[in-house]
C-alpha cells in the first residue's frame, strides 16, 4: 500500500517566516488607509490594482494583503495574517467570542462613522427607541417587525436588549437604504456617516438608536504578537510611525523673533502667557544681525496645538515677537508611545 502525505490547507501562523498586514481592498477604505499609512512614511507599494499582494518597502519582510473588512477581521482572528486596519465595528462584528483579536492602536483618526437604527420618516409616532418596542408590541398579533442590516450579531443583542419583540432580522450585502421604501423590510440598522444618504431616502435616525461609534482601528493576532518576536517587532515599528504622525497632525511649529537682554528673559516672557510653553518649553537661539550694534534679539520656537494658533500667535505679539513664521510638523516622536505600553501590557510580555 503507497504511503499517503497530507498536508494542512491553513499553516499556523508560526510556521510562516513572513509577516502579513491585511488592508481594506477596493473602495474608499482602500483608498483612505494607503493615504494614512503614506502620510505615516509607510507607503504600500501597489503596482498593479488587480493584485491582492504588495509591500511596504521600508519594512522588506512585510506582505500587504488585501482584503474584504470583514475578512480583513477574521483572517487575523484565525492567524492567517498577523495584523490588520479595519473599522472597530467590523472588529466587533467578527472578532468571535475569544481573546484572538487585540486592538493595539483604538484611533487611527479616520474612517469615522456610528450604527444606528433608521426607521421611515413618516412613522411619526417612533422617536425613540421605546417607540421602536412599543411599535413591535403592538404588532404582536401580525408579523414580527422586519430589520435589515449587515451586523446581525450586534442587531440581535440590540433588539433583545431594548425588548424590540417580536423582530425578524433580514441581511444584505448591498445598500439598505432602499429596503423599507420597497417594502423588503420595516427598518435598517447601518453605519452612518453624514447622515445625508438616509435624508435622502426618507429615513430617520431615533434616539437611543446608536449602538456603536466606529473608525479605523490597528488590530493584531494575540498568538502572533507573543510567539514570534518578528511580529512584535514590526509591530513597534508601525505604532511608532502612526503614533507620530497622528500627534503631530494636532500641532504646528512656530518660529519668532524675541528682544531680550538673556534666553533666560526671553524664556520667561514666554512662559509669563498662559499655555505658551511648547511641548516642553521653547527653544531659544541668539539672532545675528548684520549690523552689529542692533543686539538683544532671539529667535524663539515653539510647538502649539493648531486649535491654540491664533491665541498663541496673539500671545506671543504681546511679548514683542515678530517675523512669525508658522510650519507644519511630520513627525513628533515620543520617548514611548503609551499605546505600545499597554499593548505589552495587554499581551502580558514584560517591558
Amino acid at each position: 500500500m503507497p504511503t499517503q502525505t497530507y498536508f494542512d490547507p491553513l499553516p499556523q501562523t508560526s510556521q510562516r517566516s513572513e509577516i502579513r498586514l491585511a488592508l481594506p481592498s477596493k473602495g474608499r477604505m482602500e483608498e483612505e488607509t494607503r493615504d494614512f499609512l503614506n502620510a505615516c512614511g509607510l507607503s504600500v507599494n501597489k503596482v498593479n490594482p488587480r493584485q491582492y499582494i504588495a509591500q511596504i518597502d521600508d519594512i522588506p519582510n512585510l506582505e500587504i494583503w488585501f482584503q474584504r473588512s470583514a475578512d480583513v477581521v477574521r483572517k487575523v482572528r484565525d492567524g492567517d495574517v498577523d495584523l490588520g486596519i479595519v473599522g472597530f465595528d467590523t472588529v466587533v462584528e467578527y472578532r468571535g467570542p475569544g481573546d484572538d483579536v487585540v486592538i493595539i492602536h483604538d484611533a487611527l483618526g479616520y474612517g469615522h462613522c456610528h450604527l444606528s437604527v433608521a426607521v421611515p420618516e413618516d412613522w411619526s409616532e417612533v422617536n425613540s427607541v421605546a417607540d421602536l418596542a412599543a411599535l413591535a408590541a403592538s404588532r404582536q398579533s401580525q408579523r414580527p417587525l422586519r430589520v435589515v442590516s449587515k451586523y446581525e450579531r450586534q442587531t440581535t443583542a440590540f433588539l433583545e436588549k431594548h425588548g424590540i419583540q417580536p423582530h425578524r432580522i433580514l441581511h444584505a450585502d448591498g445598500a439598505l437604504e432602499a429596503a423599507p421604501q420597497m417594502g423588503s423590510a420595516d427598518f435598517i440598522i447601518d453605519l452612518v456617516s453624514s447622515g445625508v444618504t438616509l435624508r435622502e431616502n426618507r429615513l430617520k435616525q431615533i434616539e437611543g438608536g446608536q449602538l456603536l461609534q466606529s473608525q479605523m482601528v490597528f488590530i493584531g493576532n494575540r498568538a502572533a504578537l507573543t510567539r514570534r518576536p518578528e511580529v512584535l517587532a514590526v509591530t513597534r515599528q508601525m505604532l511608532e510611525r502612526i503614533e507620530a504622525h497622528l500627534r503631530a497632525v494636532e500641532h504646528e511649529t512656530i518660529i519668532a523673533n524675541v528682544r531680550g537682554s538673556s534666553p533666560e528673559e526671553v524664556a520667561q516672557k514666554v512662559f509669563d502667557q498662559p499655555d505658551l510653553g511648547g511641548l516642553q518649553g521653547p527653544t531659544i537661539s541668539r539672532v545675528y544681525l548684520r549690523d552689529a550694534d542692533d543686539t538683544g534679539w532671539y529667535a524663539i520656537t515653539i510647538v502649539v496645538r493648531k486649535d491654540r494658533l491664533h491665541q498663541s500667535i496673539e500671545q506671543l505679539r504681546r511679548i514683542g515677537g515678530s517675523g512669525v513664521l508658522v510650519l507644519p510638523i511630520t513627525y513628533i516622536f515620543e520617548e514611548e508611545p503609551h499605546r505600545w505600553v499597554r499593548l505589552l501590557d495587554v499581551l502580558g510580555i514584560e517591558r
